[in-house]
């Protein structure tokens, strides 16, 4: 299984952090952002990984990771997304560095506390489609939202103002090869961007999209607050565990 981690976009939001730096590369604690998606790939196993940026700082992410010695890993690969066009855009990038093999996508924002090594090994033995990572949260409506019945997610909603769970489907993705077939067969949002909310439900559709419960703390680190609370999560955890 190969591995990607999305940290393109603009980082607008995090104005006026973003005006001299990408957004993942701004430091959680003690380290750049994108350190920790990428330690969580390498502790899940998976050592061939692909970096989304874009932007005008862009090569400061090879500066910055070189071939990824810093992760034990031989070898690091790099594309470059323009503009804003949304999450399965970028995601759209990797199809070639993927060539046709499972696939373990993560937001550069994103940060757990836990591993997602099970999950991850979980998805290798599923026959086909895909498989999100869900965790129990206070304000559902700033992310995608899953709707339950028993064990099957069937449906998930965008931003929702009224969610129909507390259940936000975190930004770690696993993704057999058909999923740039989708991709190639999305329409823009509203928002003018191609969705990955719209990808998922399409594996729903399918019959084909399992989840699994993520362990731990989980955070994004896309705003003031949450930039704050993931150096705060991570400060105590590196306290707590000596």
């Amino acid at each position: 299984m190969k591995g990607i981690v999305l940290a393109g976009g603009l980082g607008t939001r995090l104005l006026p952090l973003t005006k001299i730096t990408n957004k993942h590369l701004l430091p959680i604690y003690d380290r750049p952002m994108i350190y920790y998606p990428i330690q969580t790939l390498v502790d899940a196993g998976i050592d061939d990984i692909l970096i989304v940026t874009g932007g005008k700082h862009a090569g400061d992410f090879l500066e910055l990771l070189g071939n990824g010695r810093d992760f034990g890993l031989k070898h690091l690969n790099y594309t470059y997304q323009s503009g804003e066009g949304g999450i399965a855009e970028a995601l759209g990038l990797a199809e070639h560095f993927s060539e046709r093999e499972r696939i373990c996508v993560i937001l550069g924002d994103n940060l757990i506390e836990g591993s997602i090594r099970d999950a991850v090994d979980d998805f290798r033995e599923q026959p086909r489609g895909a498989k999100i990572l869900l965790k129990q949260v206070p304000d559902a409506e700033r992310f995608g939202v899953a709707e339950l019945v028993g064990d099957r997610v069937i449906g998930i909603e965008e931003k929702p103002a009224h969610p129909k769970s507390n259940y936000a489907v975190t930004g770690i993705y696993m993704y057999d090869e058909t999923v740039f077939d989708k991709i190639h067969g999305l329409t823009p949002s509203q928002r003018g961007e191609l969705e990955i909310t719209d990808v998922n439900n399409m594996f729903i559709e399918e019959g084909t999209l399992s989840f699994a419960h993520l362990s731990g703390w989980w955070t994004d680190a896309g705003t003031f607050d949450s930039l704050r609370r993931a150096s705060n999560l991570v400060s105590e955890t590196r306290r707590t565990q000596g």
